[in-house]
């Protein structure tokens, strides 16, 4: 085998590492692009022809490579909702979109090279992917899953400085590490002339070491605020293949309500359920919400805790008058539209609904909808609404009677670090992730989604209570440690003392900083193409 293939599988394989749930694996992640960015050196230096197309090919084959066997599960998920003819495809989306983007990136950085200096055309490469990063979180095909800065999850301990960057923070320590480790190695073995070696070795040394040591000491020492709130999470364990068929909403409901009850506390003030918790065998109309017995149920039940609160996900629909969003579809003289929803519940008559913003293209939403808005019987087809689901735009917060602020987080929006972060600044003093990760089965995804949930809890150092319909339900602190969490596949109630939160951090307040700044240095880097100054490479 070329060693250009072997030195892309073995990138590959690194970036694998990780992301399975095991602690500290991450670190591969400082050294995981060095072997590609050596195979793609001997194709700039060593082959004739096409050097381009192949530049891009081994990228995309490590991405490839390095995507599919992390989010394998993919296929489960969308096979759970949707036709198997339909699942494979769609599931084709994740597997190979991001490789194309990968590739594309390390293209342009090729092109880089042909007209500028090395240290100009990594600096363009890091901006660029990083660039991509943000970019694949902000469109309709959006799936920023394997984010590199997610890699980090399970090493949460020497990454709490992510309160000050988020993720992409995380993803420019990858890469400056990276790109110093190859430039050090060129310069032993492959001849290129590093005039200062040793100071690069020793800014090697410092990027590495200044983040961990100061994550560390910022872990031992870092203190919560005391301002304690009881919280119950609910995990009850419903067959998401079987919550829509045989088992009746009343017998779900009536395991909700049992298993908050088993471990509730007089002065329990939040009960959450998790994802499509409250259901009935039609979708819930919001407007007539009170009159479902549902409704009525989880009054009674709340009449024993003075200040409770139940935070569930729920099935519901809007009914208009016209076609008031472009995902309401008619229903007799009327349009409704159909949400994937949270709703709180409290002691008193005011009900708060928020719908879910960050849909599942393809399975929640069909992507680019106004602009393929002919393909909607297809979709129809497919086994989803025509329309897709409706949604908000801009997070909304949850308000107890008694003032505390909670974010109803749902599933998939928790891998969203600054869309979480709205929240906290529109006052959410905790986190709440409702989610039913059992269309996954038991694969590495569920164990995935609850590790990145720990970033966001350092990210704005709050407190995260995580309900999942079949696990893995947790509770998390403000230092990302998953202080209880459930067994996978059974059902479970979690009762902890958290801590409430209003501070906020400099991520919480400013955001994505340096992918915006990235992005200013991708588009530097292009209009570098553009000039016609050549540097032979």
């Amino acid at each position: 085998m070329n060693n250009k293939y072997v030195l892309a599988l073995l990138s590959a394989f690194l970036l694998w590492l990780a992301w399975p749930p095991i602690p500290y694996t991450g670190l591969v992640l400082l050294i995981a692009f060095v072997p590609l960015l050596l195979g793609i050196e001997q194709i700039i230096r060593n082959d004739s022809s096409l050097k381009g197309r192949k530049v891009f090919g081994l990228a995309f084959l490590t991405g490839f490579i390095w995507n599919t066997a992390s989010i394998y599960w993919v296929y489960n998920a969308m096979s759970a909702q949707l036709p198997a003819y339909a699942a494979l495809p769609i599931s084709l989306i994740p597997f190979g979109l991001a490789p194309l983007l990968m590739a594309t990136a390390f293209w342009l950085y090729y092109q880089l090279r042909k007209k500028r200096s090395l240290p100009i055309s990594l600096v363009g490469l890091a901006s660029l992917w990083i660039s991509y990063e943000y970019l694949h979180q902000t469109w309709d095909l959006a799936f920023p899953w394997m984010t590199l800065g997610n890699g980090f999850a399970t090493s949460h301990q020497l990454v709490q400085w992510y309160e000050l960057t988020g993720i992409y923070g995380g993803s420019l320590w990858i890469w400056l590490v990276n790109i110093l480790l190859f430039v050090l190695f060129l310069h032993r073995h492959q001849h290129y002339v590093l005039k200062r070696h040793k100071l690069v070795l020793s800014l090697l040394i410092g990027i590495i070491a200044i983040p961990v040591i100061g994550s560390i000491v910022r872990y031992s020492t870092f203190e919560e605020h005391v301002n304690p709130s009881e919280i119950v999470v609910v995990q009850p364990n419903i067959d998401p293949y079987s919550k829509f068929g045989p088992i009746p909403p009343e017998d779900q409901l009536q395991t909700l309500l049992q298993l908050s009850k088993s471990v509730s506390k007089p002065n329990t003030e939040f009960f959450i359920w998790p994802e499509t918790a409250i259901s009935s065998r039609s979708w819930i109309d919001e407007e007539n919400f009170r009159e479902y017995p549902a409704y009525e149920e989880i009054l009674t039940f709340l009449d024993s805790y003075k200040n409770g609160n139940v935070l569930s996900g729920i099935e519901s629909i809007r009914f208009y008058n016209d076609q008031r969003t472009t995902t309401a579809r008619p229903y007799g003289s009327q349009f409704v539209d159909h949400f994937n929803a949270a709703v709180l519940v409290d002691n008193s008559s005011k009900l708060q609904f928020y719908h879910k913003s960050k849909l599942v293209p393809g399975v929640e939403q069909m992507p680019f909808g106004s602009a393929l808005s002919f393909m909607k019987p297809l979709f129809a087809q497919f086994g989803g609404t025509t329309g897709g689901y409706g949604r908000q735009d801009e997070p909304s917060v949850f308000y107890s009677q008694s003032g505390i602020g909670a974010a109803p987080v749902i599933c998939y929006e928790s891998i969203w670090g600054d869309y979480v972060s709205d929240y906290v600044r529109q006052g959410a003093q905790f986190i709440t992730i409702v989610t039913n990760d059992g269309w996954w089965k038991n694969t590495s995804g569920k164990d995935q989604h609850l590790q990145y949930a720990k970033l966001r809890a350092i990210e704005n150092r709050r407190w995260v209570a995580r309900s999942a319909n079949t696990g893995i339900s947790a509770f998390i602190n403000q230092r990302g440690d998953i202080v209880q969490q459930t067994e996978w596949w059974v059902p479970a109630a979690l009762a902890q003392e958290i801590n409430l939160n209003e501070q906020l951090t400099l991520y919480t307040r400013y955001g994505d900083l340096i992918a915006f700044a990235s992005l200013i240095t991708a588009f530097l880097s292009i209009l570098l193409l553009i000039k016609p100054t050549k540097k032979v490479v």
